[in-house]
């Protein structure tokens, strides 16, 4: 790494806007958009209404406070069973993280899906191109619709594949199990012959473990 580069690099972690200062700047750009703000570990997740969310992030993009020119990452969240059934509101979510290169600042925003029969957002594809196989990759996890995607199929599973395995009432066994026959020459789907089972951790205390005491 050359000196430039070091001192370049040097510069850019020495401008960071503090957490407050940029929860700020997001609250005056995107007002009553935002349905909450919170800041924790140094760290901003900003949630806003599946109606709002093309706009806000487009105005994340493009607002002179925000410059969040990348995607870095976009998943999906199954909340069913949160805490032991605790929490109270809708089952699917979204969370994308943002970076802005030029101002040296990252957010992260949450849309929660409001239909937990049917979850759908709209896509982002159209305002960073990254969003492009992270949102394939929800919608076959988790089964979440991104509205506008214009390739929106299977991306990890089967074409095939019945379900959304990283929902949480998905089976740890799956519904069917695939395997290539000879005879067929082709491959083929059958019943589980894995017997359901619970999966409980396995604790070994040793005195002294690790040096620790």
């Amino acid at each position: 790494m050359t000196h430039a580069v070091k001192d370049a690099v040097h510069v850019g972690a020495w401008s960071a806007v503090p957490p407050e200062a940029l929860r700020d700047t997001l609250v005056q750009a995107l007002g009553d958009r935002i349905v909450r703000v919170v800041v924790e570990r140094g760290e901003i997740t900003l949630e806003v209404s599946a109606a709002h969310y093309a706009g806000v992030m487009q105005s994340l993009r493009d607002a002179p406070g925000c410059r969040f020119e990348q995607l870095v990452d976009l998943c999906g969240i199954d909340y069913a069973d949160y805490r032991e059934g605790s929490r109270d509101g809708s089952r699917f979510a979204v969370v994308v993280h943002l970076l802005s290169v030029s101002l040296n600042q990252r957010v992260r925003v949450r849309v929660f899906c409001p239909d937990d029969d049917f979850p759908v957002v709209d896509s982002v594809t159209s305002i960073w191109s990254s969003a492009d196989w992270y949102e394939r990759e929800a919608f076959d996890l988790y089964g979440i619709v991104f509205e506008g995607h214009e390739d929106l199929r299977r991306i990890l599973t089967d074409y095939g594949f019945i379900g959304h395995p990283f929902r949480k009432d998905f089976p740890l066994s799956g519904h069917v199990e695939m395997r290539y026959d000879p005879e067929r020459r082709r491959v083929i789907y059958e019943p589980v012959t894995i017997e359901p089972r619970e999966n409980t951790p396995r604790i070994i205390r040793e005195d002294n473990y690790g040096g620790l005491h």
